[in-house]
Parts: C-alpha cells; structure tokens; sequence
C-alpha cells in the first residue's frame, strides 16, 4: 500500500487472533501498522506483533528493493508493535533505534539491551531530519503507556498517532469506523482521558493531512470528525442521545421490569434506548455504550449480600475508567433483604459529576403496582 510518494504501508492483517491483549473480542481481526519513509535517510515506524515478524520484514525488504532503512522508530513498546525490533537490528545491523529513554529502558526488559551504541533517545519538540522529511516528536505519556511519542512530519503534514486513532478489525475489513474505534478507546486508552486531552491540545498547533495510527485505517479525509470524537470519549461528554439500560435477571423478574421502563420511555418520546443483558453481552460493548450515552440505567439483583457478579464486574469497569458526567438510575431486586441501590450509590460516591436519580425502583421478588408506578416515575425522570 503505498500512502504517497514516499510514504509506503509495511503493516499486517492478523487473522488469527480471537482475543486482543487477551480479553476484547476481535471478530474482524487486527491491524498492526507499520509505515516505511523513503527519503535520502529511511525510517521505519515502528513495528508489529511477533507472530509476524517474517512477514513484516519481507515487507520492508520488498519495499526497499535491495536498500537497508537507516533508522527503526518506536513510538509504543506494547509488544504487538515492538516484538519484532530485536529482528529488525539483526536483519539491518547498520540501523539506528529512536525512541524515548522511557522506551529504552522498557526495550531492555523485553530483549536484554536496549542497543547502547545504535540508538537515539528523542524527547518533546526533537527532530529528526531524513533529507526532505523532516520529523518531530511529540512526547504522549499514558497514551497509553508512559513511554508513547508521536511522530509528525513536517513535509506531508502525516501525524502518526501510535495507539491513538486505532480501532479493533484487520484493514482488508469494511466495517463503520467509529463503532469499533469506541470500543477501542474505552476499553484500552479510557483510563486516560486527561493525557489524551494533553495530546490533543498539541495535535491543535499542527497542520494535519494524514493521520497513521497503530491500529486501524489510515485516516485522511474529514479529519475533523475522528479528531472531534476523540475530544468528546477524552472529556467524557456525551456522544448520543438516549437512555441506556444494563441489567442482570435470575428468573426474569428484573428482566420484566427493564422491559416496562422500555416501553414507557418511548411512549415519553426517547429517540433511543439500548438495553443489554449483562450476562450475555460482549462487557466492552456495553462499557462502550455506557460511556456513549448520558443517561444510564442499572437494574440488578441482591446476590449473596452484594450485586449480582456481572453488574458487579460491570461497574467496576466503568470505575477503573473514571466514569463520569453521567446520569444514573437504579431499579433493584430483593426478595428478602434488596440493597443493590445502596451499593450501587456507594460504588458511585467518588465519581466526577454523577447524578443519582431520586426514583429508585425497588422490587421485591415480582412486580407489582407500587414499583410499575415508581418505573413510571423514574422513566420521567430520565427525560
């Protein structure tokens, strides 16, 4: 794939891979990224997964026709885009390694040396120049890990962002951008909003045609729409209007009384409400939506003196990813002892901006008409 006239595509598609970093489902496969710059001086960018690394190599070997790149840039050290760096300082023992000293010290972790006499340490506002192209570093920490920088090259206007712009799915995949570049986002960089928002403000003072992320397509039309969710998922404002309503049920019950807020709620008029079962759900997915609409709905049961597990693991996600700027209704379920609401307000107490709702439904056992009136009542609420 060539990008321009001296920018050329050295990445693969794995096909292969059921589970990214072992948890997020991957159906349409990953992308590991990486980009050749052909000037007097060659730059490769960064590397890609282990399991691949003949590949890549043949990829850059073909692309350069006979020639050896000068200098292998490594802008993350997460091992599905550095695995491969030993391979590529025997393969071209003539080549320099850039990174950022935080980088270098992880790079000797993985592989016992961080190539003391063929390697470049760059820090915020360094610049390398290959002839014509002429590259900076923008340091990213937390971006999201310590050791991230971006590169920007001055000549093509081409930001490559590391992880950030990336998304789930190989590239030979047709599937809508933003759907697996959320669930991307929230469920690997979410944590890291305040860093993103730094980046961000950086990527502001650039003239950018041409974003080159890690993960994902490269980017190169209106790239104010992806620049402008990435502000959104980093401040963590609301992307779409609706309720969505999470739950968990043992026999049913819980379920019912999420299927009565349902109907009231687009009686009301709600242009959109999402429910997901927690118990059977992909958790990323609904993490995912719980940070893309204002107002949520947690419904679950009293189990064993605390929530029920999956909503339980559920809001632990969504607190390890500083939820927050939210609206939260409760509707809970307990036989003989229901104190799901109280926990689920406790859970929430050192959230940022989080709005308890006042009409909490509460069910004993089965529905009934005091608690189909308070799902009424909460359903106005949620307006």
């Amino acid at each position: 794939m060539i990008i321009n006239n001296s920018v050329i595509y050295a990445g693969v598609n794995d096909k292969e891979i059921d589970l990214f970093e072992g948890q997020y489902p991957v159906p349409n496969g990953m992308a590991y990224n990486s980009y050749i710059i052909l000037d007097e001086k060659i730059a490769v960018m960064d590397s890609v997964d282990a399991r691949f690394g003949k590949q890549w190599i043949d990829n850059i070997s073909k692309s350069l026709n006979g020639k050896s790149p000068d200098y292998l840039i490594v802008q993350h050290m997460e091992p599905d885009h550095s695995a491969n760096i030993d391979l590529f300082m025997h393969t071209f023992p003539t080549a320099t390694v850039v990174a950022s000293e935080r980088a270098f010290v992880i790079m000797k972790q993985f592989f016992g040396t961080d190539y003391p006499d063929r390697k470049l340490v760059v820090k915020e506002g360094d610049k390398l120049v290959l002839g014509a192209h002429t590259l900076s570093f923008i340091e990213a920490p937390m971006v999201h890990w310590p050791e991230v920088i971006m590169t920007y090259d001055e000549k093509d206007k081409i930001l490559f962002s590391a992880d950030a712009f990336g998304k789930f799915g190989a590239l030979d995949t047709d599937e809508d951008w933003a759907c697996e570049a959320r669930r991307y986002y929230f469920g690997i960089v979410g944590k890291y909003g305040v860093q993103v928002q730094k980046v961000l403000a950086k990527a502001k003072a650039l003239e950018i045609n041409t974003i080159c992320p890690l993960h994902g397509p490269i980017l190169t039309e209106n790239l104010g729409y992806y620049i402008d969710l990435y502000n959104t998922w980093s401040s963590y404002q609301t992307e779409s209007d609706g309720v969505a309503i999470f739950y968990t049920s043992v026999y049913g019950n819980t379920k019912r009384a999420v299927l009565k807020l349902e109907n009231k709620l687009n009686e009301l008029g709600v242009k959109k409400c999402v429910i997901t079962d927690l118990a059977r759900c992909d958790m990323f997915e609904a993490v995912e939506d719980a940070f893309r609409y204002g107002k949520i709905v947690l419904a679950t049961t009293t189990y064993n003196g605390d929530m029920f597990p999956f909503m339980k693991t559920f809001i632990d996600a969504l607190l390890e990813r500083n939820y927050q700027n939210k609206i939260i209704g409760i509707i809970e379920n307990g036989s003989w002892a229901p104190i799901v609401a109280n926990k689920i307000k406790g859970a929430f107490e050192k959230s940022k901006n989080i709005k308890i709702l006042d009409n909490v439904v509460t069910i004993r056992s089965a529905l009934n008409s005091d608690n189909i009136e308070k799902i009424s009542a909460l359903a106005n609420e949620l307006l």
